[in-house]
């Protein structure tokens, strides 16, 4: 994936959940391994839970509570 983009990156920070970055992107994850994906806006994973990790699959939602 090129380094220079003809656009500035958008990532979007949610309450309680995962950031939303405008695609496509290029993730490289502390044990050096890359994951790539081609759709316009990926979810990337914070809290930890997701068993597909670097991306988000809404396991966060099954123990945050309701929200305020």
């Amino acid at each position: 994936m090129p380094n220079a983009r003809d656009r500035q990156c958008r990532i979007t920070l949610t309450e309680r959940g995962p950031l939303l970055v405008e695609g496509p992107v290029e993730i490289t994850t502390p044990d050096g391994a890359v994951h790539t994906s081609d759709r316009f806006v990926v979810a990337i994973c914070t809290c930890r839970r997701s068993r597909i990790l670097p991306w988000c699959d809404t396991s966060h939602r099954r123990r945050a509570g309701p929200a305020r």
